[in-house]
């Protein structure tokens, strides 16, 4: 990703209104961020406890994702799937986020939603090998990554798409 300021991340948000983007708390760490080794920036709002916000790179440009989450947990007693990175987990480190779809339909109050990681730390969970390539060598473990990152972004795309109600773009096959 290209390095974003407060402002520009602000502005790129698609599905909120200027003073909610204009009210957003960016990460703690907003300053020290390696954006160029990221794909994705998701985080939690400290001062609103079910506000998230994701921001990523679509079509070379910067598009932000303002994020609520549900007001009940999973029981951590059973497993769950972030729909974003694959990653399992305790379904308690899982939640249900809903995205305000850009424009008219927004504001008539249609959302979309999909099941997230509840700190929304998928673009560093993705950067971890997998499990299942752990016992390969080095270089077809790194081929797992790339192949994780590359699905986050797809996928990440198409839950995009969906909130600006656009058909999402076309995927490649990693080989």
């Amino acid at each position: 990703m290209h390095a974003l300021t407060e402002a520009a991340v602000r502005r790129c948000l698609v599905n909120c209104s200027r003073s909610e983007a204009a009210a957003l708390t960016l990460p703690r760490n907003f300053a020290e961020l390696d954006w160029p080794a990221m794909d994705l920036l998701g985080w939690r709002d400290p001062k609103a406890e079910l506000r998230g916000y994701l921001v990523h790179e679509q079509d070379g440009r910067p598009v932000g994702l303002a994020l609520r989450a549900a007001e009940t947990r999973m029981s951590a007693r059973r497993s769950a799937m972030c729909l974003l990175c694959h990653t399992v987990q305790s379904a308690d480190g899982i939640s249900l986020f809903t995205a305000r779809r850009a424009g008219e339909p927004g504001r008539h109050g249609n959302t979309v939603g999909t099941y997230i990681c509840a700190d929304l730390r998928c673009a560093g969970r993705v950067r971890a090998v997998p499990p299942s390539a752990q016992h390969l060598p080095e270089e077809l473990q790194q081929l797992a990554v790339v192949e994780q990152r590359a699905a986050l972004v797809t996928r990440l795309a198409r839950f995009t798409a969906d909130v600006l109600r656009e058909r999402a773009p076309e995927t490649t096959m990693v080989r």
